[in-house]
Parts: structure tokens; C-alpha cells; sequence
């Protein structure tokens, strides 16, 4: 007979044979400050890292963010740099022994045979609420296309990007003032928020899963510094939009003017509808050092600039009271 005695013996003996946060080795692809952030939480969660794989900083990137690698090398936790992750590497992945594998922000992606090795899974945080914007640059897309909601995901990794199952997500809703840093960093807070909540539920294998329905999402590529090019036959929302997507740390949205490139570093709506004159036309100058601008439709203040050879400034001391149109983009 099994005594209530018994039942909460046999209670107790179960919990502890149930794995810990501190018994679960993790083996981390991990970069820029979504990485480090994350990082940081599962250290401070106790979890044991075997190793981190990441990137070498490129000095012509601009890094603004704190160091995966020293952070790991601060706790002498193995760093690694390799440009591919290949067969030989995978049979080293297997040596150390991880009970879990997670990418954040890691731009390379995995052969499945890596994402084999861990027997709880391999996980990746993408920032998005997948299926939407699957691929890369998700965060100055949902700005580019103005978008007024993302997210973070947490999710099964598999060999096709961003296609795993999900086991959690959660929404953060787009500011008409945000950048793509401001909104880089709410995610960033968002990512620690689920790794905190669920890693203890993955090491314990009882992460949720739900299939993403990937007919309802759509796959972005990477954008380059030459995407940043403004239109000024476009309507003035759409280019406000591009400010904000590639603003400062990015590379910035310009134009040309008497062929000199000419940075637009922040901006607002000045009206979303009418004719103010030829697109790129200065139509007024505004408080703060603004230039009101005629776009397509309604206009944009530009309130910073900055030329490729000058110093960035308020628009009015960029130009100069000369200056009288932007030309609208030469194709």
C-alpha cells in the first residue's frame, strides 16, 4: 500500500531527480549586445557555459556594443572564432557535451548536424514575431516598412533560418519616435526577459513548441549602406521611416547634393499630405535648426545632417540659408 507518507517521498525523490539550471552545460553562438545581454542572464541564472562561439569585431563596422568575448573570457569560459562552422568543428561540438545550444544574434547559420548534438535542443532568439520577418535586418525592416508592432521569439532551431518551432514570443510596440537602436534595445530587455523564464523549463525538457505557419510570415535579406538612398518622390512618411530604420549607429539614410553625399540623421513629419513644391524643394525653415522639405507627399523637417566630408549639425548650419533643393534621386 502507498501511504500519503509514501506519495510525497516518492514527490520529493522525483524533484530532485529533476535536472537544474546548474547541471545543464550550454554551448553558445553568440554576438553584438543581444548576445551579451543574454549571456549575462544565463550566468546569472548559474547555468554552465562549455563554450562561446562568436564573431571577430570588424573595426569598420562601428561597434557600439559590449564583447561576448571578454565577457566569457572575464568568467574563463573558451572562446571561439571560426568563419564556418564545418564537419571538424562539429565533432568538437560533441566532445563538450552540451545539454543545450543557443544562437543569439550569431549571424552564421548551423549545419544540422551541430543542432543534432545537444539532447534538449538548440535554440535561437530572433528579434521578430516569427513568422513575420524571418532572415536578417528584422528589427530596420519593421521600421523601413513602418510597422507599428514586433517582437522577440524564442525558438527550435533547424537547418532553414528562423523556421523552427516556437516556444515563446513576446510583442513590443513600435514608437513613432523610435530608431532602430531605441527599438534594438526594448528587444534586448525582451530577450533576457524570456531566457530568464524559460531556459529553466528547456533544461527541465518541458519547453513549449508550437509549429510556425510560415505562409504567414515572409523571409528579409540583409540590407546594405546603399539601401539607405532617399527618394524624395516618395511620400514624406515613408522616408521618415528610412531615417528612423538606418539613424545612428547605422549607416544613415542620404541624398546628393551638387554631388556631394549628404546624411539625413534625424527627422519628423511635417505633413503627411499635399503639395508643398518639386520634390527635395526647401520650403521653409523650421525652429531647432529644421529645414521643412517637400516629398511626394507632404513634407519632412530635417532637423540633423550631415555631409560625408563635415561635421554633423542642426540642418540649417549644414546647408546653409543657400541651399534651396534636394534633388529628388537621379535614377
Amino acid at each position: 500500500m502507498v501511504t500519503s507518507s509514501g506519495a510525497a517521498e516518492v514527490g520529493i525523490d522525483a524533484a530532485m531527480k529533476r535536472p537544474r539550471v546548474k547541471d545543464a552545460a550550454c554551448v553558445l553562438f553568440a554576438y553584438h549586445e543581444m548576445g551579451w545581454a543574454c549571456m549575462g542572464a544565463l550566468l546569472k541564472m548559474g547555468a554552465p557555459i562549455a563554450a562561446l562561439f562568436t564573431h571577430r569585431d570588424d573595426p569598420g563596422e562601428g561597434v557600439w556594443w559590449r564583447s561576448c568575448a571578454e565577457l566569457a573570457q572575464s568568467r574563463e569560459i573558451p572562446v571561439f572564432t571560426p568563419d564556418k562552422i564545418d564537419t571538424g568543428w562539429a565533432s568538437r561540438l560533441a566532445a563538450m557535451r552540451p545539454a543545450v545550444l543557443y544562437s543569439f544574434h550569431y549571424r552564421n547559420l548551423l549545419p544540422q548536424e551541430v543542432l543534432d548534438i545537444p539532447p534538449l535542443g538548440a535554440f535561437n532568439l530572433h528579434p521578430s514575431m516569427l513568422p513575420a520577418y524571418r532572415g536578417r535586418a528584422p528589427i530596420n525592416w519593421v521600421l523601413v516598412n513602418g510597422e507599428r508592432e514586433t517582437g522577440v521569439t524564442l525558438h527550435y532551431m533547424v537547418k532553414r533560418a528562423d523556421a523552427g518551432d516556437i516556444v515563446a514570443q513576446r510583442a513590443v510596440p513600435i514608437e513613432d519616435d523610435d530608431t532602430a537602436l531605441t527599438l534594438y534595445r526594448k528587444l534586448v530587455i525582451v530577450g533576457i526577459e524570456l531566457i530568464e523564464e524559460y531556459h529553466p523549463l528547456i533544461v527541465q525538457g518541458r519547453a513549449p513548441r508550437r509549429p510556425q505557419d510560415l505562409s504567414k510570415g515572409g523571409y528579409f535579406g540583409r540590407r546594405r549602406p546603399e539601401d539607405g538612398r532617399i527618394d524624395w518622390n516618395w511620400p514624406a512618411r515613408r522616408i521618415l521611416n528610412l531615417v528612423r530604420a538606418v539613424a545612428h549607429p547605422y549607416p544613415g539614410a542620404f541624398c546628393f547634393v551638387d554631388g556631394r553625399k549628404l546624411f539625413i540623421w534625424e527627422a519628423r513629419l511635417g505633413s503627411e499630405s499635399g503639395k508643398l513644391g518639386r520634390p527635395g524643394a526647401m520650403a521653409a525653415f523650421g525652429d531647432n535648426g529644421g529645414i521643412q522639405v517637400a516629398a511626394g507627399e507632404g513634407s519632412l523637417i530635417v532637423t540633423r545632417a550631415q555631409f560625408e566630408d563635415g561635421a554633423e549639425g542642426p540642418a540649417r548650419d549644414v546647408l546653409g540659408p543657400e541651399a534651396v533643393e534636394l534633388p529628388a534621386r537621379a535614377d
